[in-house]
């Protein structure tokens, strides 16, 4: 048999036990470099890091189960997470281990939450998996006076667009303690405030339906709920910058919930499917 024929066997024979890589089974004569590694899809990897751990059960986000895997076998193999949560589920348990790893790269803050980043997925895969549909937040910029990154100042360009009216951002990202009442959600990226003054109630409600058309999870915000006035709360779905409240609000959203800390069912418009900002793109 020559070395390709038994190259194709051997990536057959790990697919059904379960390894992502032939590399750490090598086999004398076996050129390593014509078996193609697993592939991690990091945008369904971060979509079920944000809804997993917001479950009440371990169900699976469909679409993530393969890539999350081997997330979890890399982890496995370095020590971090036990073999009876390698399972496709990227819980609690497998949050707390991707933070550790993150950590191990002398990671901190926000860049340790535990939710993937580029740097920190394709270095856990190297010589087991390689990377697809990444996603990067981008540099942070100034945009309307706020702070944001790239990615989330894309998405409200292309909502303006849609909206054609201009937004005004009353609170921005990376803004840790700028205002106690956000719960930490806007310690990291991808979320803002905007302000709804002079907006009738469906008009608010317009902006909040067209900013989830892009990809945000965003309600309006009443001073019912909270010692705040109206104003509209959206959160860039897939951001991976998000601090860990940000993550959870992004994870209610996808369960039908408000993100709110009485756990109540989502009140803002319908919008079907959930997407994110890649997704809209597509």
């Amino acid at each position: 048999m020559s070395g390709r024929r038994i190259a194709l066997v051997l990536t057959a024979l790990l697919g059904v036990v379960g390894l992502a890589s032939p590399a750490q089974a090598a086999l004398p004569g076996v050129d390593i470099k014509a078996v193609d590694m697993a592939v991690v899809d990091m945008e369904a990897v971060l979509k079920a890091a944000q809804i997993d751990p917001r479950r009440p059960d371990s169900a699976l986000t469909p679409g993530s189960k393969d890539s999350v895997l081997l997330v979890e076998r890399a982890l496995n193999a370095k020590g971090l997470l036990t073999s009876g949560y390698v399972d496709g589920h990227f819980g609690t348990k497998t949050v707390e281990a991707y933070a550790a790893y993150q950590r191990s790269l002398g990671y901190t803050g926000i860049d340790a939450s535990g939710l993937p980043g580029q740097t920190s997925l394709k270095s856990l895969g190297t010589n087991r998996y390689t990377v697809t549909r990444v996603v990067t937040a981008g540099t942070r910029v100034t945009f309307r006076g706020a702070t944001v990154n790239t990615r989330t100042r894309a998405m409200l360009v292309e909502a303006e667009r849609l909206l054609n009216r201009q937004l005004v951002i009353t609170q921005g990202s990376y803004n840790p303690g700028g205002d106690p009442t956000s719960a930490g959600t806007h310690d990291g990226g991808g979320v803002v405030d905007l302000s709804v003054s002079g907006m009738t109630a469906a008009t608010r409600t317009s902006v909040a339906r067209v900013l989830r058309q892009v990809g945000f999870a965003a309600w309006v915000r009443t001073p019912a709920q909270g010692d705040w006035a109206y104003h509209i709360h959206a959160v860039a779905l897939g951001d991976p910058d998000q601090s860990t409240p940000a993550q959870h609000q992004s994870g209610d959203y996808y369960l039908g919930f408000n993100g709110l800390a009485n756990h109540g069912a989502d009140d803002g418009p319908v919008v079907t499917p959930k997407v994110t900002w890649e997704e809209y793109q597509r």
